[in-house]
């Protein structure tokens, strides 16, 4: 099993590299990369946002495993699971409005705290304080994704001053690294739990400094900035409402949407359990599946160079994704798994 994953890791970057190089030919030269003040930006913008990224890729290969580990069955975890996504999707509307309204740089601040305090409740047994950290990691993954961006686009544009075309340069950018940064957090967190034996735990005690380094720099280099102080939540929930059920497309695209991604959701949920029991190397397995996310945006690059349609690119997607789906349910074979005694004998081992 390890000898198959590692070499499957090495033959998935040699793709990667060449999908990369490919689509690269396919993009315009940029011209705004000689602009120094447009430079020295965008690396106080990324330093800040990278460590940040980091420190929330370092907990997604040892999650389920740390649950596990403390002894923990599969409906349990699951309950756990449920609470971090429910809590990203009830505060995630709310973010952008109190970004806007208290301030951009103060919520990068409150999330490098909170998301903190959840890495320390991982240090506990007891179930009530470890829901309380998945709420509290639901709350910062809102922000990590909405307010150092919001914060970014407004410096963008209202104080220096840049034109907005130069947006998808760092955007574009941001998107290479957080991939980049997703496959060596895999790696990281593999080493420290693997080869260092020191335990599913230490991937998240390892987030803490980058979420640390990350406050304090926002802290320290950044400026505060503001949006629209005066919109409510409320309206600006109902006004979403009413685009989405007036406009057809919008809605089909959100109901596709949220069929294709809780079903990765899903598998995001049950790769760690099917797989552990034969003991991989589920950092590296994390940074495998990292890495074909990789060689997907390079593909989607290329199809549009080449005037895909999108909705010919949307069908590939989720031919790809039932293919995928179909290989996964098949390798397991659904009709001897029983989920609940391997879930009850996992667990006395670990405990």
């Amino acid at each position: 099993m390890q000898v198959l994953i590692y070499t499957s890791f090495g033959i998935l970057s040699v793709i990667c590299a060449i999908f990369h190089i490919l689509a690269n030919r396919t993009q315009q030269e940029e011209i705004v990369t000689s602009n120094p003040t447009f430079i020295q930006f965008q690396r106080k913008y990324f330093l800040v946002y990278f460590l940040a990224l980091a420190a929330d890729w370092l907990q997604g290969p040892y999650l389920y495993k740390l649950y596990s580990y403390y002894g923990f069955i599969e409906p349990q975890i699951a309950v756990l699971y449920v609470c971090g996504f429910a809590s990203s999707v009830v505060f995630g509307t709310a973010t952008g409005v109190l970004a806007d309204k208290f301030g951009r740089k103060k919520l990068c601040i409150i999330f490098s705290i909170i998301y903190s305090i959840s890495c320390l409740t991982k240090l506990s047994r007891n179930y009530g304080l470890l829901i309380l950290g998945r709420v509290l990691s639901g709350i910062s993954t809102s922000l990590l994704f909405s307010a150092f961006e919001a914060w970014y686009v407004h410096e963008h544009i209202e104080t220096y001053d840049f034109p907005t075309e130069w947006l998808p340069v760092t955007f574009s950018k941001a998107t290479f690294w957080n991939g980049i940064l997703a496959i060596v957090a895999g790696i990281v967190a593999n080493l420290f739990t693997g080869a260092l034996h020191l335990g599913p735990v230490s991937p998240f005690m390892l987030a803490i400094p980058f979420l640390i380094a990350s406050g304090v720099l926002v802290t320290i280099q950044w400026k505060e900035n503001y949006g629209n102080k005066k919109i409510k939540l409320r309206n600006s929930c109902v006004e979403g409402l009413r685009h989405i059920v007036q406009n057809r497309r919008t809605m089909l695209i959100g109901a596709i949407q949220s069929l294709f991604e809780s079903v990765m959701y899903i598998f995001v949920f049950i790769w760690t359990p099917l797989l552990d029991p034969a003991g991989p190397p589920l950092g590296i397995v994390f940074s495998c599946f990292m890495v074909c996310i990789m060689i997907g945006s390079s593909i989607f690059q290329l199809l549009t160079h080449y005037k895909f349609a999108p909705h010919t690119i949307l069908n590939i997607s989720l031919i790809l994704g039932l293919i995928s789906m179909l290989v996964c349910v098949a390798s397991t074979n659904p009709r001897h798994f029983r989920p609940p005694e391997i879930g009850r004998a996992s667990c006395r081992e670990r405990v």
